[in-house]
């Protein structure tokens, strides 16, 4: 079969590797039918972590092909949407819901036990607690928001809940990018009055303007602190979505935070230590965050793209076959594109 390779920074191909198939009794085979590419795969694209050979992709909706023979919840044929990380759904996180911390679980496209998503097929282990299946046709009208219910529209809903947006609240959403843009979504859905978005790419804005945002910052560094101070009579936002992951973010995060605020975090951190920690602690300021446990989410947010009341697909502003992920992964990185949707 086919997969995305990445070889080295800037060096992404598509090559024949070895057809998925079953490793273990909790394992199943999907055909992989929308699968897309993901900000947090330009790290190592710019040269972030060393990858020799990594199969890349985390995000995919498919079809199921093959099951082991313990797998029980699921069956051939059924579309489901993959969450970018595995789990088995029994363990004492599972339970509670943080299903990136599950006991026997991992990541997809990162180099450990699992595959990447962009192929046209992928083995995806503990299978009954990672997959969840949609009750809809392989091309549907939905997939590209269904898609986002893997990664994205989770991860931003798991920053206004960690930051604890509120009905009537008021919210800074850090980044323009299409975890960003599923922050303003889930912001919205949730009650809050007041959006900023903080960005300056101007088609990405005029977005996060629909999905709800009520005012635009495009300032950076201290310029952008000062803007949002003004827009919040002095104080600042009560909730904050720190969706970049780099150290100008977190800082301007915590700069803008009111005290008995909090900060929802993300992005990938490429910083080694959170900024302010002595006004941190004595403006009652909460940090939480990190991978989103989207599998846990998928229930709540289901309902709303399936009656769409959201449409969070809106993020993908360019669609490639499995050939062309290497100039989609270029158009991301230039920013062409906002985010890029990758049929097989």
């Amino acid at each position: 079969m086919r997969a995305t390779v990445m070889y080295k920074a800037g060096d992404v191909r598509i090559e024949h590797v070895p057809d998925a198939s079953i490793q273990n009794p909790t394992d199943a085979i999907i055909r992989v039918t929308r699968a897309c590419i993901c900000g947090s795969d330009l790290w190592p694209y710019n040269g972030g972590p060393n990858v020799t050979g990594q199969q890349m992709g985390h995000e995919a909706i498919g079809v199921v092909e093959e099951v082991g023979r313990d797998v029980q919840r699921l069956r051939r044929g059924q579309i489901v949407v993959m969450p970018f990380a595995y789990s088995d759904g029994r363990c004492m996180f599972c339970d509670d819901g943080l299903q990136t911390a599950c006991v026997h679980g991992g990541f997809f496209g990162n180099g450990g036990e699992a595959g990447g998503a962009q192929a046209e097929a992928l083995r995806v282990p503990q299978a009954d607690g990672t997959l969840y299946p949609l009750s809809v046709g392989e091309d549907d009208a939905l997939m590209p928001s269904l898609l986002t219910l893997s990664d994205v529209m989770g991860t931003g809903h798991h920053a206004a809940v960690t930051a604890r947006v509120r009905r009537g609240g008021t919210v800074a959403v850090v980044g323009d990018g299409a975890v960003s843009l599923c922050g303003v979504i889930a912001a919205k859905r949730l009650g809050s009055e007041q959006i900023i978005i903080m960005g300056r790419h101007q088609q990405r804005i005029e977005l996060a303007r629909q999905f709800g945002a009520t005012e635009v910052v495009s300032e950076r560094g201290d310029a952008a602190i000062e803007r949002v101070r003004e827009l919040t009579g002095s104080f600042g936002v009560q909730s904050v979505l720190e969706c970049v992951g780099t150290e100008q973010a977190i800082d301007t995060s915590m700069s803008i935070v009111r005290p008995g605020g909090a900060v929802g975090r993300v992005g990938v951190p490429h910083y080694t230590t959170i900024p302010g920690a002595q006004p941190m602690f004595f403006r009652n300021v909460i940090v939480a965050g990190g991978p989103a446990p989207v599998r846990a989410y998928i229930d709540e947010l289901l309902p709303d793209v399936m009656e769409g009341r959201i449409e969070p697909g809106r993020v993908f502003d360019r669609t490639v076959p499995l050939d062309g992920v290497p100039d989609g992964y270029r158009a991301m990185n230039e920013r062409e594109a906002l985010k890029v949707m990758v049929q097989p």
